[in-house]
């Protein structure tokens, strides 16, 4: 019997000699997790005034810094404006005063992407793959707006320019960008690629748009400062990183999908099922609704209650001391009084104001 060869089918994509299989597949197409800005774990929705000089996260996996306090907040769907169309939220920063931006200062919106999810974009290689980000912007100012791709080491950059020119109305935004062959790039579970998107960064963190340089940059030279004008709005959503040089639609994910893939970087947990190790210390068994990037640091909020049927026990302690890896373990949380020990207790929504609860964070 003879055989033949088999050819097998190709799916073409709208890039350039690539198919599917070449990193333009329809699973994991967008290297961006929470892009449509729908999960807001921390907050549900509450606006968050941004201090100094501390990384703040607001809607799951993305984080704001600002040199200086009070200067913007981050709420989603701040202002209720209508969302573009085929999206439900937005990320909203709002400025709370006119701030001149000092030359080595910077006020920035990121997410930084770990590099298991950035591996195969080969770049710090000659292989390194081209990337196309696209979002939807809305701001109440016009002009050039800013941002960078960083690595890890924050020794190689690439800053970026894009013109938003009507104000208050939503602008698709398209920025194709060849994948960087020099430089160190990670490709575990650390920060393979920074996404940033500047709201007013001084001149001397500022580099010119278009072109990798070994910088630590935070945005681009020429571009709008946000913070610069008091009450000025900047909206976005949509946000999408994939392969190619040329942006395609939206990927759309599973709420629950995007969920588990935020919790991977943080968990809040409302229910809880321990035991009173002492008069003063429960021990709560903890299993993950995620795995975590890595072993999370946990912490307490908003003065947790738990009951053993009998009473309820409000902790003034700060813990908790967690023992476990990235799949769940146990903490004990102190500073409680009164507790009856070896006695179980449950923690439970029911029992606790929104603002009580467990929090499993291993945020890049």
């Amino acid at each position: 019997m003879a055989y033949g060869t088999v050819q097998a089918d190709v799916i073409g994509t709208s890039v350039a000699n690539t198919s599917l299989g070449a990193g333009n597949a329809s699973i994991m197409k967008n290297r961006i997790i929470n892009g449509a800005m729908v999960i807001d774990q921390r907050n549900a929705g509450a606006s968050v005034t941004i201090p100094a000089t501390a990384v703040t996260y607001t809607l799951d996996r993305w984080f704001a810094y600002s040199a200086q306090a009070s200067k913007f907040s981050v709420q989603q769907n701040a202002g209720s404006v209508t969302p573009p169309v085929g999206f439900t939220n937005y990320l909203g920063v709002t400025s709370l005063s006119a701030y001149s931006v000092g030359a080595n200062e910077q006020f920035i919106l990121r997410q930084s992407i770990e590099g298991y999810n950035t591996a195969d974009l080969g770049w710090g290689t000659a292989n390194a793959k081209t990337i196309t980000i696209s979002f939807q912007v809305y701001s109440s100012l016009t002009g050039n707006f800013g941002g960078v791709l960083r690595n890890a080491a924050d020794n190689r950059s690439y800053p970026f320019l894009y013109a938003v020119s009507s104000a208050n109305t939503w602008t698709s935004v398209s920025i194709t960008v060849a994948g960087d062959t020099t430089g160190t790039w990670v490709t575990n579970n650390g920060a393979g690629l920074k996404v940033q998107f500047g709201l007013g960064c001084g001149s001397s963190v500022s580099g010119t748009a278009g072109s990798w340089s070994a910088n630590a940059y935070e945005s681009a030279t020429g571009a709008t400062s946000v913070v610069g004008t008091n009450g000025a709005t900047f909206y976005i959503t949509g946000v999408q990183l994939e392969v190619g040089s040329s942006a395609t639609g939206f990927e759309y994910r599973q709420y629950g999908q995007e969920l588990a893939l935020c919790q991977r970087y943080y968990e809040k947990i409302t229910n809880a099922v321990g035991y009173a190790s002492s008069a003063t210390t429960i021990q709560v068994g903890l299993s993950f609704n995620t795995q975590k990037r890595a072993i999370p640091t946990m912490s307490a909020s908003g003065g947790l209650q738990f009951t053993d049927g009998i009473a309820n026990y409000t902790t003034t302690g700060t813990g908790p001391t967690y023992f476990g890896n990235v799949q769940g373990g146990s903490i004990n949380i102190g500073g409680f009084t009164g507790m009856t020990a070896q006695r179980p207790c449950v923690m439970d929504a029911t029992y606790n104001s929104t603002n009580s609860f467990i929090t499993a964070s291993a945020e890049l």
